[in-house]
């Protein structure tokens, strides 16, 4: 893409967010796009594959701090709302973005920032010569995963459907029909800008014959049109490590979309959602259960079977043990591949029946006769004295 067109384009506008959104505004904001315009979701629909595409390039650049920054101080520079000085975007050809790129560090008034900002941005890095079929690396590529309680724990192999895109098939990313190959723009010698002479000074601007690429495809490639990329469904085998945190990214690298002019595919992320267990909770490695018992199993001391991921197992309770206290099943955790192995944290937690028989109530009552001295608010009521006086 050529520096007129990228910075032409309003990113913020694309996703239906103001310029200065906040990074999980825009990433909100990007993921509500990408549901609604997936070609996953709407099979065969051209304009909305387009809107995906462009939804897709925009969060490129607004994810990436450092592009954010560079794109912002490009298009108050040379955009002003609406195009580049001297017709950049209105019609003109009186700006030479050649001195900018790669002659502006000569310039007197410290214009080297300039031209470092702008070849941040557009992958230059000085030189008008710079060659417009410089290799460029892909674009990361984001999805999401859903997977079991159990599967976040021990680890899983998880088959998945993406849509992206991929280096056309038919053409091998070239952008041309098989059987031919492009050619260097005639016009611009393939450096993707061309040079006018305007009394003591030259002025640059991208090639209109070749839109900034260098080069010009005679028989565009019929699936790609040219692009060299199209979007495909495509399989891949993800391998989950035992332990993964909900919400934590799985990286896949080169599995991003693909490099432009030889460049290295970018790498694909795949972010975890973990559906939750009706039993199990989880505390860093540890794994939580809540077991009900009685007053008397607390009071008198018992032995419980627990359940674990595993299995079960058996432990004692001591006498006179409190409501809520937790007690640790050693090594029943979450095991990770870093050799680190979690606990099982067992909360018991006194049920309280909802209904008694005849019998149980008079138990109770005869209890609570024989303990009547004893006050269980003792101590509270002690410190609130204490604390008044």
């Amino acid at each position: 893409m050529s520096a007129r067109d990228w910075i032409e384009k309003d990113f913020y506008r694309e996703l239906g967010v103001s310029s200065d959104a906040s990074a999980d505004e825009i990433k909100k904001a990007y993921r509500k796009l990408a549901r609604e315009l997936h070609p996953d979701a709407n099979p065969g629909d051209a304009k909305a594959e387009a809107r995906f595409k462009a939804v897709s390039e925009a969060y490129g650049v607004l994810s990436d701090a450092s592009k954010r920054k560079q794109y912002d101080e490009a298009r108050r520079l040379f955009a002003g709302g609406g195009g580049f000085p001297g017709g950049f975007g209105q019609g003109g050809g009186t700006f030479d973005v050649g001195d900018l790129f790669g002659r502006a560090g000569q310039q007197p008034g410290g214009m080297g920032g300039l031209g470092d900002l702008l070849g941040g941005l557009f992958n230059r890095r000085g030189g008008t010569s710079a060659s417009a079929t410089r290799p460029r690396r892909g674009e990361d590529v984001e999805t999401d995963v859903r997977i079991d309680f159990t599967e976040a724990v021990r680890g899983a192999t998880v088959p998945m459907r993406l849509s992206s895109p991929s280096t056309c098939s038919t053409c091998s990313g070239s952008g041309a029909r098989p059987g031919t190959s492009p050619r260097t723009c005639t016009n611009c010698g393939g450096a993707g800008l061309v040079t006018r002479n305007q009394g003591a000074f030259a002025f640059s601007e991208p090639c209109a014959d070749c839109r900034g690429t260098g080069r010009i495809i005679d028989d565009p490639c019929p699936e790609c049109g040219g692009d060299g990329v199209s979007t495909k469904t495509r399989t891949l085998t993800i391998r989950i490590p035992p332990g993964v945190d909900d919400g934590q990214r799985i990286r896949l690298g080169g599995q991003g979309e693909p490099g432009r002019n030889g460049g290295p595919n970018g790498d694909l992320y795949v972010r975890v959602h973990v559906n939750p267990d009706p039993v199990f909770g989880r505390s860093g490695n540890n794994l939580t259960v809540t077991v009900p018992v009685t007053f008397p199993e607390l009071a008198l001391g018992t032995t419980l079977t627990v359940p674990t991921l595993d299995g079960k197992v058996t432990l004692k309770v001591p006498a006179g043990t409190a409501s809520g206290r937790v007690l640790r099943a050693k090594g029943k955790g979450i095991a990770k591949r870093d050799g680190q192995v979690g606990d099982l944290l067992i909360t018991l937690q006194v049920a309280i029946p909802n209904n008694m028989d005849a019998a149980a109530r008079e138990a109770l009552e005869a209890y609570a006769s024989a303990t009547a001295e004893h006050d269980p608010r003792a101590d509270l009521n002690a410190l609130v004295e204490k604390r008044s006086t």
